[in-house]
């Protein structure tokens, strides 16, 4: 039987029809109104912080290096300045991967394998968020072509235009002046991070250490409205930094030309000091380097060579090398001996070419192995007999002796502004016995008399003991900046002057040290006659390596880098002194031989006119309170 046939319920359908329409339309309008809501909560509740995050999206500050001040000679020359260069920077953050980026930089610009291990080196150094780091300097025209030819395939690279410091007179002033390096991650640590925003150079030696505070100057800012990419659009605020403070040093390029032609090629150190202001005239170690290869990161090649050289160019002879200081140190002793009391003027020692410590077979001897005779002090010191000066350490003792020579500044810093300078080292018993857990030796005073032993100075300590002997105890301490921004530097820890019980006892010594080279019998007395001025000097020769008891020094059988320093101290006029120096040649053998005509060479070209003859402002004494003012 056939079921029969539904009719369809088209009320029923209507009402499913509306259901769902009512449905979809509380749908609808519930997802609305969660829109609206939301949009009412991002853009009215929540408007200050979206706007503001906005807003930094799009407005960056960044941060303005200033430009770092320079430096002069004392007549004004340039010693170090800024040049404009191009540099090739990658912001890591922008780069993706950078590594793949650093790939495509040398591939586009033909560069080495080193190269590409400097510039990773550099991306992995310490720096600070959306930070462009440097990885090439001073780019060529071709390379800046290259560069924007290829841009598409370097996200966050670009090529930025900025100054770098340069060094016009190269090798002159490497060790004085300095030089300036990358930023790296322990200096990054120490300094303030709003100070040093966009800067990529410190000092790192010298001067450009030293006066850093002065030099670097205080960074500015800019508000740069950027695109999506980065990409700067319009400046809207700007803030310009300072620049760092100019610096006028006390050295004279010419003398400082002069000191390094005296030496002839050699190794050894130079240094000349005005003696009534401090002020360093020139100041040498050879050999010197180029500073200009270490701005903007010097190569592997190139430093290996520099560091591996055997005559150690980088090495800063004049603050750090330490050497005995020889016979130079006996004016000094001479001085120590007279305001002790342990000797007068007229004291007489017989020379028969040694000296013999009571109940002691050991005999000291005198470089002239004939002896001199009976020597006075002022007899002593022009002809440098070690038997009088065995006799008068032997008199004063090493305690004496050490508070007498440290006030010379043996033994400890004496500059202002050289931070590298090396304390040196004046021995005594307390220095010993922790040293060694010995006893003081009563031999060792001996030859402590006579500048040997364990005793290590500075040329730049010689120099300033000797600048003390012409300025007859005055205390000055010597230094490189002559001013910063026209102030002059301050001494904030100076040292006391050396008072003598009777002020005479400086005028023996200095006569002494005038008879080395104008005296009949004086050690120097070959340079002393062709000088149109009186100079008051004395030589030295350091030991490298000793020599056993009996022997006597054979010049053929010692290798050359072990053959004695030829050092020598000295300051003219002597009646008036405008110039002291000290100069020590490495194996030079010497002093009077070697070192001694250096020393009148800087002195004739400070000292002397173009026509051979002394200047005029150099002719006649200076009033007091000229000196004073100079001070």
């Amino acid at each position: 039987m056939p079921q029969p046939i539904r009719l369809k319920d088209h009320e029923k359908d209507a009402r499913l029809v509306r259901s769902r329409v009512i449905a979809g339309a509380v749908v609808v309008v519930a997802l609305i109104l969660a829109l609206v809501a939301r949009l009412y909560y991002l853009q009215v509740i929540q408007y200050e912080y979206h706007s503001t995050l906005s807003e930094n999206n799009r407005v960056h500050v960044q941060p303005i290096p200033p430009t770092r001040g320079l430096i002069f000679d004392r007549n004004g020359v340039i010693i170090a300045d800024n040049r404009p260069s191009f540099s090739l920077t990658v912001t890591r953050e922008r780069a993706g991967d950078w590594e793949q980026v650093l790939d495509i930089i040398v591939e586009v610009l033909e560069l080495t394998p080193d190269d590409r291990a400097l510039f990773e080196k550099r991306m992995k150094q310490g720096r600070r968020p959306f930070e462009p780091v440097p990885v090439l300097f001073e780019l060529s025209e071709d390379q800046i072509a290259r560069i924007a030819v290829n841009q598409f395939r370097l996200p966050g690279v670009e090529v930025a235009a900025q100054l770098v410091r340069h060094y016009p007179q190269k090798e002159h002033f490497a060790h004085s002046v300095g030089y300036v390096g990358r930023i790296n991650e322990q200096e990054l640590k120490k300094l303030d991070p709003v100070d040093y925003s966009g800067t990529h150079h410190i000092g790192k030696t010298g001067i450009e250490r030293f006066y850093e505070d002065q030099l670097h100057g205080q960074v500015g800012y800019e508000e740069v409205e950027t695109n999506a990419r980065g990409r700067v659009l319009r400046v809207l605020k700007r803030t310009d930094p300072t620049p760092g403070k100019d610096l006028t040093l006390t050295l004279d390029l010419k003398l400082q030309e002069a000191a390094e032609a005296a030496l002839g090629g050699r190794r050894g150190a130079v240094v000349a000091i005005e003696p009534a202001t401090g002020d360093v005239l020139a100041m040498v170690s050879q050999p010197s380097f180029n500073p200009n290869l270490f701005v903007t990161g010097i190569s592997f090649k190139d430093y290996a060579e520099l560091r591996d050289s055997i005559d150690r160019p980088l090495y800063n002879r004049v603050l750090r090398g330490l050497y005995p200081p020889g016979s130079t140190i006996k004016p000094m002793v001479a001085v120590a001996g007279l305001d002790a009391g342990v000797v007068t003027p007229a004291t007489r020692v017989f020379d028969p070419g040694f000296y013999q410590l009571p109940n002691y077979d050991h005999k000291y001897r005198n470089w002239n192995r004939s002896g001199d005779g009976w020597v006075n002090l002022e007899m002593a010191i022009m002809r440098s007999n070690d038997t009088y000066f065995y006799d008068l350490a032997h008199k004063m003792g090493i305690d004496r002796l050490h508070d007498y020579l440290s006030r010379f500044g043996i033994g400890q810093r004496v500059s202002l502004d050289m931070f590298e300078e090396a304390e040196g080292l004046m021995p005594s018993r307390d220095w010993k016995r922790a040293r060694y857990r010995q006893a003081w030796y009563p031999g060792e005073t001996l030859i402590l008399g006579i500048g040997q032993g364990y005793m290590q100075a500075t040329p730049l300590q010689l120099a300033q003991a000797t600048a003390l002997m012409a300025n007859r105890g005055k205390w000055i301490r010597p230094h490189l900046a002559k001013s910063i921004e026209g102030k002059p530097p301050v001494d904030e820890n100076p040292m006391p002057d050396i008072v003598l019980r009777d002020p005479k006892f400086w005028d023996y010594a200095r006569n002494g040290m005038e008879m080395v080279l104008h005296g009949p019998r004086g050690t120097a007395r070959k340079v002393g006659d062709s000088a149109v001025y009186r100079i008051a000097g004395k030589s030295g020769t350091a030991q490298v390596v000793a020599i056993k008891q009996g022997e006597k020094y054979d010049r053929s059988k010692v290798q050359e880098r072990h053959r004695d320093h030829a050092l020598f101290i000295g300051f003219a006029p002597a009646e008036n002194p405008e110039i002291a120096v000290a100069v020590m040649v490495e194996n030079g053998e010497s002093g009077s031989g070697v070192a001694a005509p250096v020393v009148k060479q800087v002195m004739d070209a400070w000292l002397l006119d173009e026509n051979g003859q002394l200047k005029p402002e150099f002719a006649e004494p200076r009033p007091a309170e000229v000196l004073a003012h100079e001070r």
